[in-house]
């Protein structure tokens, strides 16, 4: 027999990682992609010195004197879901993959508190008297929360992130009212963290992984405080290279397990016939599939590649949805250095309830918004020509934002003011070589995202777990879907979890531990 034929629209890291599980298990296996690189959201910007002495992107051969910019994900969390991702395709992370545990994991400023700024390493012995200075107490007190955050970690990996739901019943089940009610997956995560401790200072700092998910502390269940599992237990970790590093790793291996990837490819539609999709239509032409796979925004999927008579959900079903964020990125290439800069640094506004309310609804750029700021050459000297930073800068924002360019422009201007004044980076704008800007529209043109949403869904109670999308058509029952929009979620391991997830829908595996061996 011949093997199946899988083709995949879009090449992020969801798509890319189900090219190599399939490949791997020895289906044939293409990928067609709209833009010009991998990696989607992950990608990679190089940056040298022309010969008029600017500074300008260039792909050609990389030297030493050159910026590279992470175009999106920058942390690297969870590697457990990494290594057993490698693992599954029969290859070892470390091999790959040259991983540091950044200590500090990160640091963080505030605006106007007595702190100031602090940093945190992931460690209780190291990260212990910092919090008891904050708030007395606290150290023991969170000693408690993370037992309990580990815990729930450990179940949520082990029942619930590698399991595919298809209906209410399934999903509420007797042990999953049973372990669910464990995850406190009915409670806020706002609620849940102001019970046990008192201090806006440590509230932020428990809370500040929502922004990873699209999530507020007050829509989000209470079951992502796991994220302080992964935080203090398991530490931040930092791919030498930098994230593409992860990208350019995946990419190599799909095409070793014989996967053809097409780029500046882009798929017209989705052709389907008796409640089957028996391809795709790339420059009017028809490529036969067994099965189809969409790694692009589900959104779009639904409204531009499939016929209406097959789309699941209604307009007012998405205009019904919680976006999650979207955001300004700014890539930015400066002389000279800012030594108080550690490789993550995060600047909390001072009144955290209305700057998550003016990105969660808002129609206008934040007044008081919290940024982060990533400048991994403190780790990684490859990244900037010596003497000079590499510097990411992001700012969520509202999606759906109208901005024209001028207003556009005077909101830069006003970030950066800001890094010079709240996070200390003086004379930043005299030393900038390099900047380059990604905002709402950038995110909906480049990525074709519902309303220029940096992430996707945002993880509230009403879609999370079976209130995502599904992975799987409820009609056409061989096209399926990866990525940040569907299960489990957002983040970089989460689209490595919804590869597998895939795999076990065209495989009929209704399980729900990771699993061990790949079959046909």
């Amino acid at each position: 027999m011949s093997k199946k034929k899988v083709i995949i629209i879009g090449s992020g890291i969801g798509g890319l990682g189900t090219a190599c599980i399939l490949g791997q298990a020895g289906y044939d296996v293409e990928v067609f992609e709209k833009n010009s690189w991998h990696g989607g959201r992950a990608g990679l910007i190089t940056v040298k010195k022309q010969k008029d002495g600017t500074w300008g992107e260039d792909a050609s051969p990389r030297s030493k004197q050159s910026f590279k910019f992470d175009t999106g994900p920058s942390w690297y969390l969870m590697p457990d879901i990494f290594e057993h991702f490698y693992k599954l395709i029969g290859e070892d992370v470390h091999d790959q993959l040259d991983l540091k545990r950044l200590s500090p994991s990160y640091q963080v400023m505030f605006k106007d508190t007595f702190l100031g700024s602090t940093k945190i390493y992931g460690d209780l012995k190291k990260d212990g008297p910092t919090l008891e200075s904050i708030e007395p107490g606290a150290h023991n007190r969170m000693i408690t929360y993370l037992e309990q955050s580990s815990h729930q970690y450990n179940i949520a990996i082990s029942q619930f992130l590698y399991k595919n739901y298809d209906s209410i019943l399934d999903f509420f089940s007797l042990k999953m009212m049973r372990d669910g009610l464990r995850l406190n997956v009915f409670s806020s995560m706002q609620s849940y963290v102001s019970k046990r401790f008192s201090s806006p200072e440590i509230q932020k700092i428990l809370q500040y992984p929502l922004v990873f998910l699209g999530a507020s502390p007050k829509n989000a269940p209470a079951l992502y405080n796991i994220m302080s599992h992964i935080d203090f237990k398991q530490g931040v970790f930092y791919p030498m290279g930098g994230i593409y590093s992860v990208t350019k790793s995946l990419i190599l291996l799909a095409e070793k397990s014989g996967t053809k990837l097409h780029l500046n490819t882009e798929v017209e539609r989705i052709v389907t016939s008796e409640n089957r999709a028996t391809g795709v239509i790339v420059d009017g032409k028809l490529h036969e599939a067994d099965v189809v796979i969409s790694n692009a925004d589900i959104h779009y999927t639904e409204t531009k590649l499939l016929h209406p008579i097959d789309r699941q959900y209604s307009k007012r079903y998405w205009d019904s949805r919680t976006l999650a964020p979207s955001a300004l990125l700014l890539y930015l290439g400066a002389k000279g250095t800012f030594p108080h800069l550690e490789h993550h640094n995060l600047l909390f506004s001072k009144n955290w309830d209305a700057n998550f309310k003016s990105i969660f609804g808002g129609k206008k750029f934040p007044k008081d918004p919290s940024m982060y700021v990533c400048n991994p050459n403190k780790t990684d000297p490859t990244v900037a020509p010596k003497g000079h930073e590499n510097l990411f800068v992001l700012v969520p924002i509202a999606p759906g934002v109208h901005y024209n360019d001028v207003q556009l422009e005077s909101f830069i201007d006003q970030t950066l003011e800001t890094l010079e004044t709240s996070m200390h980076m003086t004379n930043l704008r005299e030393k900038i070589v390099y900047k380059k800007s990604f905002c709402v529209n950038d995110f909906e043109t480049t990525y074709n995202t519902f309303k220029g949403s940096a992430l996707g869904l945002a993880h509230t109670l009403r879609q999370t777990a079976i209130f995502r999308p599904r992975n799987q058509h409820k009609n056409i029952h061989n096209l399926l879907y990866v990525g940040a929009n569907t299960v489990p979620g957002i983040g970089l391991p989460m689209c490595l979890i919804s590869a597998e997830l895939a795999y076990k829908r065209i495989v009929n595996d209704t399980s729900c531990e990771p699993i061990k061996t790949l079959i046909s």
